[in-house]
């Protein structure tokens, strides 16, 4: 008798070409980092390694590819400061390009008395807006975020990240059940789209050729087993 062996589900094309991107950038590098949260991570996603023209061009088209792809409806961009600065930019120039032209903005630290004035540049906020940052560590740049799209009656229509790590929070023995990501969505009732998930990386090392990155399989395998999410 002849077992019939559950089908896996298709590798995510996109998610597996910026995973590639990632690490040809040196944006996701594998090693021993000390996360936010004290722990030890195998590997780090460093968004700042999107230094130049070509690096910034190519993930803005990563990011404009999984918005449109998404099928959320959305009439601007908004990027927190600071890295969400230039992410919500380069975003804007790719859907552009990809012939959808649509305005962003992007806010201060703090608020200038001076000239324009106010907490945020660029176009006003109004309508169904997409939060464009890197990660998402403890949320709470994308909760001032709402909160402020909000109170100018805009509409948070979803946040656009590169990577969700999907880890939870909390200390070891003391681990909360979601990640940040689902506590936000949860709290907010705004959906999270990321280019690509930490099982997509693990699917990347799995199949890749290259021994030295594949010798790293193991290692975040584990570590997603002690800190993922259950899902």
């Amino acid at each position: 008798m002849t077992t019939t062996q559950p089908q896996q589900p298709p590798a995510d094309a996109l998610a597996q070409e910026f995973v590639r991107f990632a690490l040809a950038s040196g944006v996701l590098r594998f090693g021993e980092f000390t996360t936010k949260a004290g722990r030890l991570s195998p590997y780090f996603f460093n968004a700042g390694g999107f230094d130049d023209g070509a690096k910034l061009g190519r993930v803005g088209e990563f990011y404009a590819r999984r918005l449109l792809a998404s099928g959320v409806e959305f009439d601007m961009l908004f990027g927190p400061a600071y890295k969400g600065i230039t992410l919500a930019a380069a975003v804007a120039i790719a859907l552009a390009q990809l012939g959808r032209n649509v305005p962003f903005a992007f806010n201060r630290k703090e608020a200038k008395d001076h000239g324009e004035g106010g907490l945020t540049v660029g176009a006003p906020l109004r309508g169904r807006v997409v939060i464009v940052d890197d990660v998402i560590t403890d949320g709470a740049a994308k909760r001032e975020s709402v909160q402020m799209l909000r109170a100018q009656g805009a509409q948070p229509a979803a946040v656009l990240i590169a990577l969700d790590r999907m880890e939870r929070g909390g200390t070891d023995g003391a681990l909360s059940e979601r990640s940040a990501v689902e506590e936000f969505t949860r709290d907010y009732r705004v959906p999270v789209l990321s280019v690509a998930t930490l099982p997509d990386l693990l699917h990347y090392l799995s199949v890749t050729s290259e021994a030295s990155l594949a010798s790293h399989l193991s290692a975040v395998s584990a570590y997603r087993a002690r800190y993922g999410v259950r899902n």
